[in-house]
C-alpha cells in the first residue's frame, strides 16, 4: 500500500520536481540522465552493437566487471565517501565502481579525488521507471549510500533484485528524526528501512533512532564517523600556498568555510571588530554555493571593506580586506593556512557542515549554536578544548581575539583539536569489515547469474 501511495504522490508531484530542478542553475547539469533519459539512449545503442566504446572499452551502462555503486549525494558526502571506494578497490580489485551524485560540486569531488578508481554518473530521480532502468543496466552486486539517503523506490527495486543496500556513515538530525516520526509517515519509512541490509551509523545515538523508525536491530551497528579517516588533503606540490591566498608578510588567515546568507554579514561585522585589535588579520569567505559569490561581493563592500576573489588574486599589498573563495576543491587545503576557522551553517539555522577538516591541520575551530548535522563532532571538539561554540558575533570576537593575542594558546587549541581526530579514528576500518560480510556472497551470485 505504501508503495502505491508514493508512487501515486511522486507521478502528481512529477512536473513540479522538474521545474524546480530546472529553474535551478545548479540543479541541471546531468538533469537528462537524472530523468534516465541517456539511460534510455544507450539502450537503443546497444542494440546496434554499440555498447562498447570506439577504443574498446565497455561503457558505464555495459560493465563487463560485477558492479558496486556508491551514492553520495553532494560534495560533503562525496569527500567522505572518497578513502572508503579507494579502500574497496584495493581490497576488490575485481569490481567497477560507480558513484553518483546529485550535484555538480559532488560531480567534481568525484572526478578529483577518485580518478582512475571510479566512474561518475548522475543519481536517477526516484521514479520507478528510472531507478528500474538504471540498476537493469548497472546490474550492482552492492549498493553503498551515505548519510542516510533514503529513496524508497530506488530501495525497494534493489531488494526486489536482491541487490544488498548498505547505508554508510548514516546519521539522523533531530529535525530529521522529528520530520519522519510521525504516525503514518513511520510506516512509510519502516517499509524502505527493511529494506537495507545494512545501517552503519555514525553514533548510538544514530543507530537508536533508526532502530525507532523501523530499521531491523540486527543490522544497526555503531561504526564511528568515516570523516576522522580522511586523509590530508593533496597539497599538489604547491610552494606556497599562502601566496596563492594572497597573503603577505606576518598577516594571520581567519578562515570561515561553508558559510551561508544571514551568517555572512555577521562574521563581516566581527571582522570589523578584529582588525582593529589586530590589524594583520585577513578574513576569507568560502561560501557553501559558489554561485553566490556575486552577492557575497556585493555585500562585502556595501560594508565598507575591500573585497578581493581568490580566482583575481595577483600582486597585493596587503592590509585589511576580506578575500573570497571563489574556486572550488581549495576549501580543505586553505584551512591549512588559517590561525582560526569557523565552520558555516552554524550561525544560521543549517545544522553545520564538516567541522573536522581544519582539525585535522591542527587550527583552532569555532562554531555556532547550530550544529545538528555535526553534533557529535561538534560536541567532541568542544569538550577537548579543540573548539569553540559561540553564540553570537561578540562571542566569535572575543574567541578570535584571544586566540590572536596570544599564539602558544592559539596552537595549544589547535593541537587539542587534532587529537580529537586522531583519537577517534577506526570508523572506516570497521565499515569495510561489516559492508565485506554482504559483498562475497553478492560477488558469487554475480558470476554464477
Amino acid at each position: 500500500m505504501w508503495k502505491l501511495l508514493y508512487n501515486i504522490g511522486l507521478i502528481l508531484v512529477a512536473p513540479v520536481i522538474v521545474c524546480v530542478l530546472l529553474a535551478k542553475p545548479r540543479c541541471r547539469p546531468g538533469l537528462a540522465q537524472r530523468l534516465g533519459l541517456e539511460d534510455g539512449l544507450s539502450s537503443l545503442s546497444g542494440l546496434f552493437g554499440l555498447s562498447r566504446r570506439p577504443d574498446g572499452q565497455d561503457r558505464p551502462d555495459r560493465p563487463s566487471k560485477p558492479v558496486i555503486w556508491v551514492h553520495a549525494v553532494s560534495l560533503g558526502e562525496a569527500v567522505a565517501a572518497a578513502p572508503l571506494v579507494k579502500a574497496l578497490h584495493g581490497r576488490h580489485p575485481e569490481y567497477r565502481y560507480i558513484v553518483t551524485t546529485v550535484t555538480e560540486t559532488g560531480r567534481e569531488a568525484v572526478e578529483q579525488r577518485l580518478a582512475g578508481v571510479a566512474e561518475h554518473r548522475y543519481a536517477p530521480l526516484d521514479f520507478p521507471w528510472v531507478v528500474a532502468g538504471m540498476i537493469d543496466r548497472l546490474r550492482p552486486a552492492l549498493y553503498l549510500f551515505v548519510e542516510t539517503e533514503l529513496w524508497p523506490n530506488l530501495l525497494w527495486t534493489l531488494r526486489d533484485r536482491q541487490v544488498p543496500a548498505i547505508l554508510v556513515n548514516g546519521r539522523l538530525s533531530s529535525r530529521s528524526f522529528r520530520r519522519q516520526d510521525v504516525i503514518g509517515i513511520r510506516a512509510l519509512y519502516r517499509s524502505v528501512l527493511r529494506s537495507i541490509s545494512l545501517c552503519l551509523m555514525q553514533s548510538e545515538r544514530d543507530r537508536q533512532r533508526i532502530v525507532a523508525l523501523g530499521a531491523n536491530p540486527d543490522v544497526a551497528h555503531t561504526t564511528g564517523n568515516i570523516k576522522f579517516d580522511q586523509p590530508l588533503p593533496d597539497m599538489g606540490g604547491e610552494s606556497s600556498l599562502r601566496r596563492s591566498l594572497g597573503l603577505v608578510g606576518q598577516e594571520r588567515l581567519i578562515l570561515a568555510g561553508s558559510t551561508h546568507p544571514g551568517e555572512e554579514e555577521l562574521l563581516v561585522s566581527a571582522y570589523g571588530q578584529i582588525v582593529k585589535a589586530h590589524p594583520s588579520a585577513v578574513l576569507m569567505l568560502a561560501p557553501r554555493h559558489i554561485e553566490r559569490v556575486d552577492q557575497v561581493e556585493a555585500m562585502i563592500r556595501a560594508a565598507g571593506f575591500t573585497a578581493q576573489r581568490k580566482s583575481r588574486i595577483g600582486e597585493t599589498a596587503g592590509g585589511p580586506r576580506i578575500i573570497i573563495l571563489d574556486t572550488r576543491g581549495e576549501l580543505a587545503r586553505a584551512y591549512r593556512e588559517a590561525v582560526v576557522a569557523f565552520v558555516g551553517g552554524t550561525l544560521v539555522p543549517v545544522g553545520g557542515h564538516n567541522v573536522l577538516e581544519p582539525a585535522v591541520w591542527g587550527t583552532p575551530v569555532l562554531f555556532g549554536p547550530y550544529t545538528d548535522h555535526c553534533a557529535e563532532t561538534a560536541a567532541l571538539l568542544d569538550e577537548a578544548g579543540g573548539g569553540r561554540r559561540v553564540t553570537g558575533v561578540e562571542d566569535l570576537v572575543r574567541h578570535v581575539n584571544e586566540w590572536l593575542a596570544d599564539q602558544n594558546v592559539c596552537d595549544a587549541v589547535g593541537q587539542a583539536a587534532k587529537r580529537v581526530v586522531v583519537d577517534n579514528q577506526g570508523a572506516l576500518r570497521r565499515s569495510l569489515d561489516l559492508i565485506e560480510t554482504c559483498l562475497a556472497p553478492a560477488l558469487f551470485v554475480k558470476r554464477i547469474s
